[in-house]
């Protein structure tokens, strides 16, 4: 009997791919049933090319909701609401008068959920992609271990980083409205409980953000979907596709656990910004191959 080198599944003769996670796969049969196996092969340069076979078998198997379709819905919706919003508006109608600056602000908000369902039908498309297995490189998922690794590493990041953010914008806040306080003579009473309020906010978010994102990682389904220019991690997509962007690097790590770290860059306006990945991966995941195709 033949087994996937990734998740174990069950092969049948002659399969080229796992019919579970979409690996491919060779397998060899030694003396005494002994199985001798090579990790998933990915020496073929092109993303794209499973034949209609293999990627119906493959979409079977990754059960998977495409997390942007129900984005692209609520926009959807978003822009019919102040369609009608608008129509009204321009019908004049006694029993319910529409204010002009309410249609105004129901024009810019229909043109903004235009623009965004767009941008998010473009990005359910790719993720589609790796779910039918047209453009997946590797996928494999997250056991209970490996996900709470993952999503602790996060966490601790996100506190972090907010720390830091929460530090410098209490300072900036103190000096601001302190110069107020001291220089001012009215109102100070009312600027000291404004600027305590306002940090209290500003720590509500620092602080509880993170306990927020902690807890929605734990809830998503753990699966790792790996392609050209995009990935779905663990219930969050990312692309590079876009123009004035790519990939920084690609390798193999050991810390904070085994797995993939991925760095890429993309251009906002005028900025480039950058993220880097730190994706989780069983020992039995040939990473070299999947760091060889991105960084080809």
């Amino acid at each position: 009997m033949k087994y996937c080198t990734n998740c174990g599944q069950k092969l049948s003769e002659g399969s080229k791919f796992c019919t579970s996670c979409g690996a491919k796969v060779e397998v060899t049969l030694v003396k005494n049933e002994t199985l001798e196996v090579t990790k998933p092969s990915l020496e073929n340069e092109e993303i794209s090319m499973l034949d209609k076979k293999d990627v119906s078998l493959i979409n079977k198997k990754i059960e998977l909701e495409n997390s942007q379709t129900s984005i692209v819905k609520k926009f959807w919706y978003a822009t019919a609401f102040f369609a009608f919003i608008i129509v009204l508006a321009f019908m004049d109608l006694d029993v319910l008068p529409i204010h002009p600056a309410i249609a105004f602000i129901s024009f810019f908000l229909l043109v903004s959920s235009i623009v965004i369902a767009f941008m998010f039908r473009s990005r359910e498309k790719k993720l589609q992609s790796l779910i039918t297995g047209e453009n997946l490189i590797a996928s494999w998922k997250l056991n209970s271990e490996e996900k709470s690794q993952y999503v602790n590493f996060l966490f601790q990041n996100e506190k972090s980083r907010n720390m830091s953010i929460f530090i410098v914008t209490t300072i900036l806040i103190i000096i601001i409205f302190g110069a107020f306080i001291i220089f001012i003579d009215e109102g100070k009473v009312a600027m000291f409980f404004i600027m305590l309020g306002l940090i209290a906010f500003i720590a509500l978010f620092a602080f509880g953000m993170p306990h927020y994102y902690k807890q929605q990682n734990s809830k998503n389904d753990g699966k790792i979907l790996i392609g050209k220019n995009y990935a779905y991690i663990n219930g969050y997509f990312h692309n590079w596709d876009f123009i004035l962007s790519g990939i920084k690097k690609a390798k193999i790590i050991d810390k904070p656990f085994y797995g993939l770290y991925i760095k890429y860059y993309y251009t906002d306006r005028t900025l480039t910004n950058t993220e880097e990945l730190n994706i989780p991966a069983s020992q039995n995941v040939n990473l070299q191959k999947v760091v060889d195709v991105l960084t080809s």
